[in-house]
């Protein structure tokens, strides 16, 4: 009976030590805030060529890298096909810099939480270092997220939808 309760014991505890736990995180005094499933420590905060507040984290867990660039816009776009069109124009600029060499292809019509004032693009990418990446950025036309998540290996649609979809925009 000990033999068994050990072997229980032990499985339980390796199988625990493989779950992957997602916590939710303030980004700084934004407002926003992204859900993880390893703590990307303190965000990193620089402004952009227009004085936009920015933004950034990564973590890695098992292998598989989680980031999040939050961008508080310093002028509101109002229209929000305008603020759609302004969140492409960023994730080409964010391919330049990630070095990515080849991608699917935007997929718009996303909504966050069903919210209409709210557009989302996705897309998988592969940088030139063989990574495979899967990314997703949203606006609200006073805000932008990208969040996006990479590895070497297959990444797990599960957990990079979870992911993905895990941005809160004040408010939400």
């Amino acid at each position: 009976m000990k033999k068994w309760l050990f072997l229980l014991l032990l499985l339980y505890c390796c199988t625990g030590s493989f779950s992957q736990v997602l916590k939710k995180y303030p980004i700084n005094f934004s407002g926003c805030s992204a859900y993880f499933f390893c703590d990307p420590g303190a965000f990193a905060v620089d402004y952009s060529d227009d004085s936009s507040k920015v933004y950034t984290g990564e973590c890695t867990n098992q292998e598989t890298s989680y980031g999040i660039i939050c961008v508080k816009l310093k002028d509101t776009v109002a229209n929000i096909n305008d603020a759609e069109e302004l969140l492409v124009s960023y994730l080409d600029y964010l391919k330049k810099n990630f070095k990515i060499v080849s991608s699917a292809g935007y997929g718009k019509g996303h909504r966050l939480k069903d919210r209409e004032n709210t557009r989302g693009i996705i897309d998988y990418w592969k940088d030139e270092e063989k990574n495979n990446w899967k990314i997703k950025g949203w606006t609200d036309g006073k805000f932008i997220g990208v969040l996006y998540t990479y590895s070497k290996k297959d990444l797990s649609e599960t957990m990079a939808n979870v992911f993905l979809d895990g941005f809160r925009l004040p408010g939400m």
